[in-house]
């Protein structure tokens, strides 16, 4: 055999069938690897969907598990093929801080989303105050939540501003008190202001007997002494029902001679002589 066919032995034995098997190796375990992490992706999801858990968390999550399972799959082809994955790892750790740095308020936004949809403190078609606005949540997503206001305006709000604030939820609870003042004069009857108020709440259906309402003297103020009202309603007929009896109690106080009154002061005048 000569010294040519001798190297070339050498180079297919040496270099060509190795390197062949790795490769054939690398691409196998990435396919198998890739369908392995397909389907524990899928079955993840399916438990979190039997869990009752939002959809849009099931997703943010699976596509993190996906992204995960397959950055461990990529890891063990290079390692197949020589690649040494420490040096790997430590130049993406390092692509990662510095992307981490730049995005840091981006990131943050991120983290506050996926809390919330976690915990849930309100879903979309709530009543909230949070970030400086009230509205109905329209959508939450896991950079911002879009809210629309009263005037139909769309609000959309960071979620970190959301996450870091108060959050009041008016749509939480089925039924919700009103707490009214009534002022009347200090000469007016009391007992019958209470009276009327007691009978105008209970001509309103919307009023709930359960909890009763209440009816008290609030204080004796400078021009008025305050009656405070809390009756309960269902959280959807707040608005409609505190409306209503405001006028409702209006018109009663008048139809009875309750007056309203309204701050006064008195002004003395003096006449002083002037000196001479």
């Amino acid at each position: 055999m000569s010294i040519d066919q001798l190297m070339q032995t050498d180079i297919f034995d040496v270099y060509v069938i190795p390197w062949s098997v790795r490769i054939v190796t690398a691409i196998l375990i990435f396919v198998i690897g890739r369908w392995i992490a397909k389907l524990l992706t899928n079955a993840v999801g399916r438990v979190m969907t039997k869990a009752r858990l939002d959809d849009l968390l099931v997703n943010f999550l699976s596509n993190i598990i996906y992204a995960l399972l397959l950055a461990v799959v990529v890891l063990a082809a290079l390692e197949q093929l020589g690649v040494k994955t420490t040096s790997a790892l430590a130049i993406l750790g390092a692509a990662g801080l510095a992307v981490g740095l730049a995005l840091r308020d981006s990131l943050s936004n991120f983290a506050a989303g996926v809390m919330l949809i976690i915990f849930r403190p309100f879903k979309t078609g709530d009543f909230v105050e949070a970030g400086g606005t009230a509205g109905v949540v329209e959508k939450i997503t896991v950079f911002s939540t879009v809210m629309r206001t009263g005037d139909n305006r769309e609000v959309i709000i960071p979620n970190g501003q959301i996450a870091g604030g108060t959050i009041i939820n008016f749509s939480a609870r089925d039924t919700r008190r009103i707490d009214l003042v009534f002022g009347i004069g200090y000469d007016d009857d009391i007992k019958k202001a209470k009276e009327l108020i007691e009978q105008t709440m209970k001509a309103d259906a919307r009023i709930l007997a359960d909890p009763a309402p209440a009816i008290m003297v609030l204080e004796l103020a400078d021009s008025s002494v305050n009656l405070a009202v809390r009756p309960w309603c269902n959280s959807g007929d707040y608005w409609a029902v505190r409306s209503d009896l405001l006028e409702n109690v209006k018109a009663a106080f008048d139809s009875n001679g309750i007056s309203i009154p309204f701050p006064q002061r008195d002004v003395h005048l003096h006449q002083v002589d002037s000196a001479a």
